[in-house]
This record gives structure tokens, sequence and C-alpha cells, in this order.
């Protein structure tokens, strides 16, 4: 069964490329046509390669392993953190912290900090502290839980990422790559498809 179809692509708006001078030739094989300038993505390719990708990434998750969602431009964070939350997957959807796989070590460490802080508070330690170190900790807290909260539960490297828009994302690929994780993305005609994996034709926007 397709998990998607060719409609409910096109009422989301998932052909319209980028300007026509925007582009990446690398594209021209997911390109239908051009229109006003702009550069219409072939929905049919989008179907097979978004079908392909699912059969991958089921496999993976069939596995118990974990795959990280990356998207942090607006119209995409919201969405990405619900459909991750709901499938019980770890997300990025504030900014990726450079080295957050490269250094995956240090970023365990910041997540260990999170939860001693969450211990001490619990357990009275800090009730003999001034307000205003208080007011330090809590701030120190709520930092850590905004750029790493969504990713406390990964205590391996993932086995896969999965990108919304390549380009804004490119330190998340550059690093999964260095470390040979594989990379789905979705990727727009202004991206290089042969930058990930497993590539999915479509405006990253919709």
């Amino acid at each position: 069964m397709s998990r998607t179809n060719f409609d409910q692509l096109l009422q989301a708006g998932c052909h319209f490329g980028h300007l026509k001078r925007k582009w990446n030739p690398a594209m021209a094989p997911y390109i239908f046509m051009e229109r006003n300038g702009i550069h219409i993505i072939d929905l049919n390719k989008t179907v097979i390669k978004v079908d392909e990708a699912a059969e991958a990434l089921k496999n993976i998750a069939k596995q118990g392993k974990k795959i990280l969602f990356v998207a942090t431009k607006k119209q995409a964070k919201d969405v990405i953190a619900e459909k991750a939350q709901s499938v019980n997957m770890p997300y990025v959807n504030e900014r990726w912290a450079g080295g957050m796989l490269t250094n995956f070590q240090t970023i365990r460490k910041a997540i260990k900090k999170m939860a001693n802080i969450d211990k001490l508070t619990s357990d009275g330690t800090y009730s003999n502290l001034s307000k205003r170190e208080l007011l330090q900790i809590s701030r120190q807290r709520a930092k850590l839980e905004k750029n790493l909260g969504s990713i406390a539960d990964l205590t391996r490297l993932p086995s896969a990422i999965f990108v919304v828009d390549i380009e804004k994302e490119h330190i998340a690929v550059k690093e999964a790559h260095r470390l040979g994780i594989p990379v789905f993305g979705i990727v727009d005609t202004n991206a290089n498809p042969n930058a990930v994996d497993f590539a999915i034709p479509a405006n990253d926007d919709a």
C-alpha cells in the first residue's frame, strides 16, 4: 500500500520548487517542468521515493533502533516534534548544536547534568541555596531542556537521521556522513540529492 499519494502531495504544495536560477542541476531527474520561472517537482517520483525511504526507516525502527528527526525551520519544527513524539523517537527542532553527533559524549554529559539538577532539586539538596543561585540553576536547566530535552532518551548514536531541508541542516548531514549514519532528507530543487542516502524530492516548506 502506498503511504502517500500524488493528490495528497499536490494539495500540500510539495510540487513547488525554487526559482529556476536557484536550482541545483543534480535535481534535474526530479523536475517535471518549469512554470513562470519556478521549477515543478515530479510528484510521481516523490511518491516512489517516499515509499523507498519509509520501507528503509521501518526496517530500522523494527529492530528497536533510534531515528533522529531534524527540522529547525519554522514551518516544520512543530510538525516534526509532534510526529517524532507520537512514535517515541528523538528529535531536534530548536537548533542543531555543532557536535551533536560527532561529539556525542559531551552532549550526553550535558543531558546527565540536566538529570542531576532534577535529582538535586527533588531531594532537597538545593533548598539551602539563595534565590539568586536557584534562579541561575533553573535558567541553566531551562536552556538545557530547550536544546537537548528532545534527545534526553538518546543514550547512543542514532541509526539514521531524517532531515527536513538538507541545506539548512547541512551541519547535521555532514556529521552523520562522517560517522556513517544514513541520512533521509526532504530535498528541494536548490539542494543536491546526492548529499543524502535517501532523497525525497519535495518542497521542504510544504
